[in-house]
């Protein structure tokens, strides 16, 4: 068995003619440089791209599989030098069991696969050109396609506020609108980790995912899990998501909460974080609009203080754009010398680093490896940050 770098959440931002995918995606962000991105930078094993639905890009990496560039697992997946990408679509639903819309993870094993649901989904939404589009038929039937097609499902940061499970101010179970033995994992969200999931008595039965819903090449592998397979193909993460045959998470890596955009309730007109929750307008401003923060959400949502024994351990991960006086220079001298960002974040020795960068920029890596960092919590859309004073 080997361990893993995984991320299963990444935007296309553009097709290589320049057409729009993920609308609010960096245009930089196209499948060759994700692919690039990915292995050269970041250092990861496998990638999820979730907007793998869209004709054009299928027929790109169909292009890639002829020119030699990347080769299709037997076990699912295409592999690009030392990265294995996973092909996903990221679909919203919102049928007569949603009390609001949802966004859902859904990866094919193969490309043929891709295609089959990418016909499906054309007939079943309005532009199957785009990411996270609305599909016009319910949780349930989604699942059965997904499974019908040898898929992996995931309903995707089930906290978030506005398009998400949990996030838009009902209370609402799980099953009411998907069915339960057709779920594989639980995606996390940048706002939350898992013992703030675990307050949820029914999510205990669910692997827990950290990914980044990287909207730009630098967003790649904010969040990300470690996981143990014998080689990284789909069907060993499908093992994997179930704990099955000695494949499993053996860690998530993500945002401290805190760091995550979304964290604590906010005034949607001045960003100021409201610690009363039944305030009626914001004490700065005097609005009386708030974004409420999953961690004010999950207060109002958790039915069990019982901690879930048999999850792997949640590591609070302080990405290296969040480094205080790490800019770009200094960030790309740390990649000619050590390669990735995974081994910038992880392996590197300490003394290896002083060799490289100063003293006081290694000081923060190495709190954050050891979550020592002080931390600005950040809500309504706007980034926490780390604390240098």
């Amino acid at each position: 068995m080997n361990n893993y770098y995984v991320d299963l959440h990444i935007h296309i931002g553009r097709t290589n003619s320049g057409r729009p995918v993920k609308i609010t995606g960096a245009k930089s962000l196209t499948i060759g440089n994700i692919l690039q991105e990915s292995t050269e930078i970041k250092g990861m094993d496998m990638i999820g791209v979730i907007d793998c639905h869209v004709p054009e890009v299928i027929g790109e990496l169909e292009a890639l599989i002829e020119m030699g560039e990347v080769y299709p697992y037997e076990e699912g997946g295409l592999r690009f030098k030392n990265v294995t990408l996973l092909l996903g679509s990221e679909l919203e639903i919102y049928d007569e069991n949603c009390k609001g819309p949802i966004h859902v993870l859904a990866f094919m094993p193969t490309i043929e696969k891709m295609k089959l649901f990418s016909t499906w989904l054309s007939e079943r939404m309005k532009n199957i050109t785009l990411s996270s589009q609305r599909i016009y038929v319910g949780g349930r039937e989604l699942q059965r396609k997904v499974k019908e097609l040898s898929g992996i499902f995931i309903p995707a940061h089930v906290f978030t506020p506005y398009k998400s499970m949990y996030g838009r101010g009902v209370k609402q179970s799980l099953t009411e609108v998907f069915d339960g033995d057709l779920i594989d994992a639980i995606e996390l969200g940048l706002s939350s980790n898992t013992n703030m999931a675990d307050q949820i008595k029914e999510l205990h039965s669910f692997t827990f995912v950290s990914n980044s819903d990287a909207h730009s090449l630098p967003k790649i592998a904010r969040e990300y899990q470690i996981i143990k397979m014998q080689e990284p193909t789909f069907e060993e993460l499908r093992l994997a998501l179930h704990q099955k045959d000695g494949r499993e998470v053996v860690a998530n890596y993500g945002l401290d909460p805190l760091l995550g955009k979304y964290h604590k309730t906010t005034c949607d007109k001045c960003l100021t974080i409201i610690d009363d929750v039944m305030a009626e307008a914001c004490p700065s401003c005097g609005h009386k609009g708030f974004v409420k923060g999953v961690f004010d959400r999950l207060e109002e949502l958790k039915d069990t203080d019982e901690p879930y024994a048999l999850r792997p351990p949640y590591v609070h991960q302080v990405p290296l754009e969040f480094i205080p006086g790490l800019g770009p220079k200094t960030l790309q001298k740390l990649r000619d010398h050590f390669k990735t960002e995974m081994a910038i974040l992880h392996e590197v020795p300490e003394e290896e680093l002083r060799h490289v960068v100063k003293g006081s920029i290694v000081d923060i890596i190495i709190q954050a490896r050891e979550g020592k960092l002080r931390l600005k919590s950040g809500g309504g859309g706007k980034y926490g940050k780390v604390d240098s004073e």
